[in-house]
């Protein structure tokens, strides 16, 4: 074991070496910049989009806009929200989550891009059911089989080995057995049992669990966290000046942060930060995908969101709770444990079940959606006949999720991610000009739109 260990941290070095952090953070300065800073300027929109009266209902598309954010949702927010920013902040210092900060603005810039080539490229499966994603767009926008294949590929990996299942059954089984005593074995058979009822009914069922599960998990948590940071408010600047101060000067911050480098926070906040909003890697457009819509752009501004909430919001309510509790600085403490203690420090002999019961909504909804972006990219791979094999084979790793080993769950995602994102972005980056064009094209004829309707209103009083 340890042998391997040390294999797959070369290996994950390697991956998340300067390269492709340059490369991930490089393509959203990138299309932050082409979009003119869209993420500001188009995010009062966004947001207004995400809570107006669905009106797609009537244009192609297997679920409706919103419940196509909430499946992209229930798959992001999950253990990198409690268990990742955990072990980003262990493992780079305060200034981890400054990164993770910086990683989600850019970010928000990819995800909108991505999102919106998912719809403009989008096909129908065998089934009639929307396929798309960036297997679909590297394809038929980019021209590049290859580099679909191998998204594909390393999507089911992800799927099966990374974000799917094993990182979200052990951090389910940890905070279960920690908080309530429940054995490893209980926490795989409820999950199974559970994980099978609802994926083997494919999109729509999975999009109607995740438009009832996921607002109200997102509000139950950032609720606890508010009642911790009001308890403690005395000490949030601090926490907030420590963060951003060892962002830049590790040694700043006591304890483990000592001796790091810039790089190294860097690394650690990044490639956390990736784990839990996946912006540039490429699954988000899959669930976009299935939107009911007529507009590729509205559907990428609705989906941009989803990384603002992510780590914008949720990551950073974790993280500023385990800075202000100094809990982050114990080296005996890790993942969920580390995050039960802060918020037992912060709210009292509650904190542990809230982080339990939010760990374990967070963690089975992104077992839902991994279940969902590895079935498409089967499908893309082996056509419809690939999907009940896909099935069987998801939930069997999920029973078996319980038994692994963390630090191998975490190496595991940290590659496979990085593999995943590879190809994405380089799609990305080659179809910008289309981003572009689309964006553009639809505010010129939303401005159209608007000045022919004053210049209407405006008739009958010149008359």
């Amino acid at each position: 074991m340890t042998d391997l260990t040390v294999l797959l941290q070369s290996i994950n070095a390697f991956v998340w070496g300067p390269p492709l952090l340059a490369l991930l953070v490089g393509t959203g300065i990138y299309l932050t910049l082409r979009l003119g800073i869209m993420q500001i300027r188009r995010l009062p929109m966004a947001l207004s989009l995400v809570f107006s009266r669905d009106k797609g209902h009537q244009n192609e598309g297997d679920v409706s806009p919103f419940a196509a954010l909430c499946t992209a949702l229930s798959a992001t927010i999950g253990t990198g929200n409690i268990v990742g920013v955990a072990t980003a902040i262990a493992a780079g210092g305060p200034g981890a989550l400054f990164w993770m900060w910086i990683a989600a603005f850019f970010g928000m810039a990819t995800k909108y891009s991505e999102c919106l080539l998912a719809v403009k490229y989008r096909v129908k499966d065998a089934n009639g059911q929307m396929t798309g994603g960036p297997m679909v767009y590297l394809e038929r926008g980019l021209g590049s089989r290859l580099l679909a294949r191998m998204f594909a590929l390393f999507g089911i990996l992800v799927a099966f080995f990374g974000i799917g299942t094993f990182a979200q059954v052990n951090a389910i089984k940890d905070a279960a057995q920690l908080t309530f005593g429940i054995p490893s074995w209980g926490t795989a058979a409820v999950l199974t049992t559970l994980v099978t009822m609802v994926t083997l009914g494919g999109i729509r069922s999975i999009a109607r669990v995740a438009e009832r599960v996921v607002p109200f998990m997102a509000a139950f948590y950032l609720g606890a966290s508010l009642i911790v940071l009001m308890l403690n408010l005395g000490q949030v600047p601090a926490a907030v000046s420590l963060i951003v101060e060892s962002a830049f000067n590790p040694s700043a911050a006591f304890g483990g942060a000592a001796g790091m480098s810039v790089l190294m926070v860097m690394r650690s906040g990044i490639a956390r930060g990736v784990f839990s909003n996946e912006s540039g890697l490429g699954s988000a457009p899959i669930a976009a995908a299935a939107a009911r819509t007529d507009s590729c752009v509205r559907q990428g501004l609705i989906a941009m969101t989803g990384t603002f909430f992510d780590t914008i919001v949720i990551c950073s309510m974790t993280g500023i709770v385990l800075v202000m509790t100094g809990v982050w600085n114990d080296g005996a403490l890790a993942g969920a444990a580390m995050t039960n203690t802060a918020f037992a420090l912060g709210m009292g002999g509650m904190g542990p079940q809230v982080v339990t019961v939010g760990l374990m909504f967070f963690a089975f909804t992104t077992i839902l959606g991994w279940n969902y972006y590895g079935e498409r990219c089967t499908t893309y791979l082996f056509g419809v006949k690939g999907i009940l094999p896909y099935r069987l084979i998801y939930i069997g790793l999920v029973a078996i999720g319980a038994f692994v080993h963390l630090d191998l769950i975490w190496l595991l995602a940290d590659i496979v991610n990085g593999l995943m994102a590879v190809p994405n972005l380089i799609g990305l980056l080659g179809l910008s000009g289309v981003v572009v064009a689309e964006t553009r094209a639809y505010f010129a004829a939303r401005e159209a739109e608007r000045t022919a309707e004053a210049d209407s209103a405006a008739l009958p009083q010149e008359r």
